[in-house]
């Protein structure tokens, strides 16, 4: 587990923090895939991840880094407004790799899902059929390309 605060946003998964003595974390969010930038809806995933996380402090829960050295993992913050803590704890984290999902601005990288709990896999698959339906974000496009097909091109 990582903590840190937010520092950047570089596109709808991936994000730099720094941890409590200062080191620079890059963090790729797992089990999803969002629009590269330069792709449509790139920016807008880009720019919901930054309201979301920006300036904030995260936990990132991880067991592994990728090709390019960084840390791929589930990244939580605390609910917006007031936390409501009682003796048991406080008020279940946002997963912010879930709300790129809900918000229609990132794919299931189903690809990589092997690598999920039961649920994740189980809520991140349900939330994209439910976005998918609804039409919400990239999915309103007729044939929206995948970012792992965008990157192939």
């Amino acid at each position: 587990t990582l903590q840190g605060k937010v520092i950047k946003v570089a596109d709808g998964d991936t994000v730099t923090i720094v941890d409590d003595s200062g080191k620079k974390h890059r963090i790729r969010l797992a089990g999803i895939d969002a629009p590269e930038k330069d792709q449509p809806y790139g920016l807008e995933s880009t720019k919901n991840l930054e309201r979301l996380i920006n300036g904030k402090r995260a936990t990132i829960n991880f067991s592994k880094h990728d090709r390019y050295g960084r840390v791929v993992g589930k990244v939580s913050v605390d609910p917006p407004g007031d936390a409501f803590c009682m003796a048991i704890g406080c008020v279940k984290q946002t997963d912010l790799n879930l709300e790129q999902i809900k918000a229609g601005l990132a794919w299931h990288y189903k690809f990589y899902q092997k690598e999920q709990s039961e649920e994740d896999r189980r809520l991140y698959s349900e939330a994209e059929q439910k976005v998918r339906i609804k039409q919400i974000g990239l999915w309103k496009d007729e044939e929206p390309m995948a970012p792992w097909e965008w990157r192939r091109r």
